[in-house]
């Protein structure tokens, strides 16, 4: 792949990088596809337990879409474009797998909500970060409007997006929107070792736990609470939850299998 690289990491983790440094990662629709290939691969794969999307250089994770290319689309064309950057933004949302976004530069417009998409964001210090549509006339179409406000609340989703502001990391860190602000050059590693962390434990119990997160944070409390205890029922009969048992009587690692 000429756009888009993944790496099979030690301890059931992988890596997908972005390699249009030259575009600033842009989102051009060949790297869209390249990014979808690798996601059929990985939804596939029940040796990748975590998963860290991440980007070459050391200037853009991602600035979103590629307007170079959609100055080119046909008007007519132009949601169908947008409506591809979003699904595909769904599709990383959508890995049962935890998803990691290690952001090694900026991240602006469908670049942020890209990252949105992931479960967790380590970011360099560097960085800065925005939802930048309203600046271009046009909104975030790729999820930002929704998943910027269940992230960080109404209000707070509203200024940003509305002022099409690009704000630092340590601001986006105390908004929410960054859960980790670490130097540059240990990005990858503290990504890693993250990724590591969680892939210790139970990879079935893991997809079960983003599934009732996911899922119930759009409902009623109600409706979540059951969702969970759907969750945790399908966890009940699995040879990992009696391996975990027994691991802790004999005071040792578990060694988990995924069944």
């Amino acid at each position: 792949m000429e756009h888009v690289w993944m790496q099979k990491h030690s301890d059931h983790i992988a890596i997908l990088t972005l390699n249009r440094p030259q575009a600033l990662n842009a989102l051009s629709t060949d790297l869209l596809k390249e990014v979808n290939f690798y996601l059929d691969e990985i939804k596939r794969d029940s040796e990748i337990r975590v998963v860290i999307l991440t980007a070459v250089g050391d200037k853009a994770f991602c600035v979103g879409a590629d307007l170079k290319e959609r100055r080119l689309v046909p008007e007519d064309q132009v949601l169908h474009s947008v409506q591809f950057i979003g699904q595909t933004i769904s599709n990383v949302e959508a890995l049962p797998q935890p998803v990691i976004a290690a952001m090694n530069g900026v991240a602006f417009g469908g670049g942020l909500e890209l990252a949105l998409a992931c479960d967790i964001r380590v970011a360099s210090e560097q960085i800065s970060v925005g939802l930048t549509e309203t600046s271009l006339a046009i909104i975030p179409g790729a999820g930002g409007t929704q998943r910027l406000t269940r992230l960080i609340g109404i209000s707070k989703a509203k200024e940003l997006i509305y002022t099409a502001r690009r704000i630092n990391a340590e601001t986006a860190k105390e908004l929410g929107i960054l859960d980790h602000v670490v130097a540059k050059e240990n990005l990858l590693n503290t990504a890693i070792d993250l990724a590591r962390e969680i892939a210790k434990n139970g990879p079935l119990a893991l997809i079960q736990a983003k599934k009732a997160i996911n899922q119930g944070i759009e409902v009623p409390l109600q409706t979540g609470l059951q969702i969970e205890l759907l969750a945790y029922n399908a966890l009940i009969p699995t040879k990992d939850r009696i391996e975990g048992l027994q691991a802790f009587t004999e005071k040792r690692s578990p060694r988990y299998q995924g069944k």
